[in-house]
C-alpha cells in the first residue's frame, strides 16, 4: 500500500511562523526529508519520524534533485508518510513544483502545504510592506541565482515599477545593482538587504540601490538574505543615515 508525501513550507526561519496544518502533517510523518535552511526546532513536532538531511544551498555541495525525487517515491511506495520539509514556501524558488510532478508521475498521493515565504516575512519584520497603495501597486519575486546563469529582463522589471524582492542574490549583489542601474533604475531608489530574516540573528541595512553593495559589505552581511528594492523600503523601521530615505510626516 502506497504512503503519502506532504510538500511542506516551513516558513521563513522563525519556528512560530509555520502553519498549524504543517505541524499536523509533521506529527503524522514517518520520515522527514529536511532542507538546509529549515529551523531544526521544528523537528520536535515530528517525534516518530526518521530525519534525512537533503539540504540544498547555493555554492555548497547539495543533494541532487533527481535523487530526492526518487527517495520520496521509494519511501511512499513502502507505505511511509513522508514530510518533505522546505524553507519558506515549497513552490516559491523551492523546487516544489519539480517534486510535485515527479510524485504525480509515480502516482504517489501528495498534498501541498503552503508556507510563509521569506520574501514577504523578512521585509515585514523590519516594517516594509512589499505592496502599499501609495508606494507600489505590486511586487515581483526574482531569483538572483539560476541553474543556467540566465539573467532576468531587468529593463522590463524596472519599467514595471513594482517592488523587487530578490532571493539568492547576496553573492551577486554588485552585479545585480549594476544591471538595475543600466536598465534605467534611479540611483536613489530605496533598497534594503536582510540577512537571516525573522531569526534572532537577523541583521539588515537600508540604503539607496546604488549604495547597497557598499552598505552590505560594510556590515558584513552574507547569504542567506533577501534584497528589497523600491519605494516601500522608505517604511523600514530603521532607515539608516541617508536623508533621501526619510519619510515625510
Amino acid at each position: 500500500m502506497a504512503g503519502k508525501v506532504y510538500l511542506i513550507g516551513a516558513g521563513p526561519g522563525d519556528p512560530d511562523l509555520i502553519t498549524v496544518k504543517a505541524l499536523k502533517a509533521l506529527a503524522s510523518a514517518d520520515v522527514v526529508l529536511l532542507d538546509d535552511l529549515v529551523n531544526r526546532e521544528l523537528l520536535q513536532h515530528a517525534p516518530k519520524a526518521r530525519v534525512i538531511e537533503v539540504g540544498k544551498r547555493g555554492g555548497c555541495k547539495s543533494t541532487p534533485q533527481h535523487f530526492i525525487n526518487r527517495m520520496m517515491v521509494a519511501l511512499a511506495e513502502q507505505g511511509q508518510v513522508v514530510a518533505r520539509l522546505k524553507g519558506g514556501d515549497p513552490f516559491l524558488f523551492g523546487r516544489g513544483g519539480e517534486e510535485l510532478l515527479a510524485l504525480r508521475a509515480a502516482t504517489i498521493p501528495v498534498e501541498v502545504i503552503p508556507g510563509v515565504t521569506s520574501g514577504i516575512a523578512a521585509p515585514a519584520n523590519i516594517g516594509i510592506p512589499v505592496t502599499h497603495r501609495e508606494l507600489s501597486h505590486g511586487v515581483t519575486f526574482i531569483t538572483g541565482h539560476t541553474q543556467n546563469d540566465q539573467t532576468p529582463d531587468w529593463r522590463a522589471l524596472v519599467l514595471g515599477g513594482t517592488t523587487l524582492v530578490i532571493y539568492m542574490g547576496m553573492k551577486r549583489l554588485a552585479s545585480i545593482v549594476t544591471d538595475l542601474l543600466a536598465a534605467g533604475m534611479a540611483m536613489d531608489t530605496p533598497a534594503a538587504a536582510i540577512h537571516q530574516g525573522t531569526l534572532p540573528q537577523q541583521r539588515h541595512v537600508v540604503s539607496t540601490v546604488a549604495q547597497l553593495p557598499m552598505a552590505v559589505q560594510q556590515e558584513g552581511l552574507t547569504s542567506p538574505g533577501i534584497i528589497v528594492v523600491g519605494d516601500v523600503v522608505r517604511l523600514a523601521y530603521s532607515k539608516g543615515t541617508l536623508d533621501a530615505l526619510e519619510v515625510a510626516a
